[in-house]
Parts: C-alpha cells; sequence; structure tokens
C-alpha cells in the first residue's frame, strides 16, 4: 500500500518548494519514514501551492493540437515560429482529487488540456539549451482547465485559463533522477473512462530544453517556478457535446509520473 507524509515545514513553507531550496537531511528523511499514513486517506495538495511567480504556461506546442484549434475558429493551420507563453496566478492550483469548479455564469465552455509540467530547480537567466536539464529538480502533471468561451471574448488567455481550480497539478513530483529523459512520455487524458487525448511528448514543437533556454533569456527562472509545456490533440475546443459538465472526472496520465484527476462541480 502506498503511503505519505506531510513534509516538515522550513521557515513556514511545507511543500516542495521547500526541499528545492533546503533538501532534507538524512535525520528528517528517518522520520518522514516513521510517520506515514496510507496515500488513499490523504488529502494532496498542489506540490508548490505558491510558486515564486505565476505558473508558465505554453500553447500550441502540438502540431495537431494547433490543428484542431485552427478548425475549430476557423482560421488557417500555422504553427508557431517561437514558444507562445501565458501564466495562471497560483489560486489557479489545486492538488489531486480537488474540485475543478463550474461556473455557469462565467462558462459553458469547460476544457480540459493534459500536460508535462517542468519543476525548476536551479534558477538562471540565459539558461543554454544544453545545460537546461540540470536545472530541472523534478516533473509532475497539469491539466490546463480553460473557459473557450472567455478565452474567445478576452482575445487573450489570461482570463479563459487562469480562473481559480483552473490549473490542477500533482499527484507528486517525480524528481529529475528519477526521470531522466521527458521528452519520450506518452500522455493521455480521459474523462470518466472514455479517453480523449494520447500523445507522447516527442510531438512537441519545443521540447523542455528548448522552452527553458527560451523563457530564461529574458525572464530569471527561480527554484519552484513551473513550466506547463502543452497538450496533445483531442480537447473539446469545437465539440460542444465534448465539454465538461458538474460530475465529470477528468483524468490525466503521463507515463513515469502517475495519475492526476479531478472531479467537476458546479459553483456553489
Amino acid at each position: 500500500m502506498a503511503a505519505v507524509r506531510d513534509l516538515p515545514g522550513r521557515d513556514g513553507a511545507a511543500d516542495v518548494a521547500a526541499l528545492i531550496g533546503a533538501p532534507l537531511e538524512a535525520r528528517e528523511i528517518e522520520v518522514l519514514r516513521e510517520r506515514l499514513e496510507p496515500l488513499d486517506e490523504a488529502r494532496l495538495l498542489p506540490p508548490i501551492p505558491r510558486p515564486p511567480k505565476n505558473v508558465l504556461f505554453v500553447g500550441k506546442n502540438y502540431a495537431e493540437h494547433v490543428r484542431e484549434g485552427a478548425a475549430a475558429e476557423g482560421v488557417d493551420f500555422v504553427l508557431p515560429d517561437a514558444p507562445i507563453w501565458f501564466t495562471k496566478a497560483h489560486t489557479a492550483l489545486v492538488g489531486c482529487g480537488a474540485d475543478i469548479v463550474y461556473d455557469s455564469a462565467f462558462t459553458s465552455q469547460l476544457d480540459y488540456e493534459g500536460e508535462l509540467a517542468v519543476v525548476i530547480g536551479s534558477g538562471g537567466r540565459a539558461i543554454r539549451a544544453e545545460e537546461a536539464l540540470d536545472h530541472v529538480f523534478g516533473y509532475t502533471i497539469v491539466n490546463d482547465v480553460t473557459a473557450r468561451d472567455q478565452q474567445q471574448l478576452h482575445k487573450q488567455w489570461f482570463v479563459g485559463k487562469g480562473a481559480d481550480t483552473f490549473a490542477p497539478m500533482g499527484p507528486w513530483v517525480v524528481t529529475a533522477d528519477e526521470l531522466r529523459d521527458p521528452s519520450h512520455l506518452d500522455i493521455e487524458t480521459k474523462v470518466g473512462d472514455e479517453p480523449r487525448q494520447a500523445g507522447n511528448t516527442s510531438q512537441m514543437l519545443f521540447d523542455v530544453p528548448a522552452l527553458i533556454a527560451d523563457i530564461s533569456r529574458g525572464l530569471t527562472l527561480e527554484p519552484g517556478d513551473i513550466i506547463a509545456t502543452g497538450t496533445p490533440p483531442g480537447v473539446a475546443w469545437g465539440h460542444a457535446e465534448r465539454y465538461l459538465s458538474p460530475g465529470d472526472v477528468v483524468s490525466v496520465s503521463i507515463e513515469g509520473i502517475g495519475r492526476l484527476w479531478n472531479r467537476v462541480a458546479a459553483a456553489s
């Protein structure tokens, strides 16, 4: 049976970011092992509830997702020349098993996007692509939940993608030494038992090293920063019958990491 233990607090912090900044000593590891509880009885928070800055996201990073988005919008299919960046505030973050809030006064087109996310361990600016993976602490899963109607209304992505609970993350961070090559990982998203998305990170237009190099050209990355790397095809966009509804359970699985699941719940 899988088991977990609360992280020890460090200067008021009790999340993965504390481990990145100050790795656990041998005695602390022994204490953690002594106080385990069953995983299925724990409420999992996002591994890093308050990253140093907004969570960094990349759009249009899989060619077939670009194609399906162009069809949904009725525009020409054109691949981006450079990564397309946007952000979500930390208030969008929730853990595995938490609710995704469906507010019918805000959206009627709630969508899912399963993604590999990178957690920065060693910060820096102007990081070279050849050295980028040395700056990675680990990897996790993010669901880039999106209100498509709000996204189109505002002609940008922050409002439609950055609402509360719109960035489920977890269930944990797998450290880089346990997942050395992020460039060949299968990704699958299901709604209930129905497969919706299937892809592999080898299909990224801009791989993890390229993304780290690009964003760090002018932005200093810090330990605990999170980069979500884009989604494969199969989203609901353009298919009204496939949008999410209260009661739906969305799960995103990534090879070598695990399964992130969340239930859609109507706003109270």
